[in-house]
């Protein structure tokens, strides 16, 4: 039985690899995957699509961990995503075409595991804050100053 730390440390090293097979092999047949606005994506095929689709739009994507809260079989990672939207970006209102722009957002992500698998991951991040930095909505006013 791997240590749950260990099992969310690995899949933060794939993703920032972008070896997106070695992500998926952390995740249960039937995990559920939830995201902002309501997205869910459930089984490897959907959670991949969707990872898939930030390292195609972000192709410099990496995550970073500032904390982890453990309980039981649940962890709780606060961390910070940054890229560089270089590449079509899918999203459920359709493809963003490259931006070329830099972003930087804080995350937290809810993890469940189960006999060394993750069968649930709800990510919170602030979609507006992402749009505002790709220049698709304005900032608000005195934001930045």
């Amino acid at each position: 039985m791997a240590n749950i730390e260990e099992i969310i440390e690995r899949g933060n090293e794939a993703f920032n690899r972008h070896d997106v097979d070695a992500l998926m092999q952390l995740y249960g047949d039937n995990a559920e995957f939830r995201g902002p606005g309501g997205m869910v994506a459930r089984g490897h095929d959907e959670i991949r699509r969707f990872t898939e689709g930030w390292i195609q739009g972000f192709p410099d994507a990496k995550i970073t961990s500032h904390n982890r809260i453990i309980s039981g079989n649940t962890v709780v990672e606060e961390g910070v995503f940054t890229g560089t939207h270089t590449g079509i970006f899918p999203t459920p209102m359709g493809d963003i075409p490259p931006t070329g722009k830099k972003v930087e957002g804080e995350f937290v992500d809810v993890f469940e595991i189960e006999n060394d698998k993750v069968v649930s991951d709800r990510l919170t991040f602030d979609r507006m804050q992402l749009m505002e930095q790709l220049g698709l909505v304005p900032a608000p006013a005195g934001a930045g100053a």
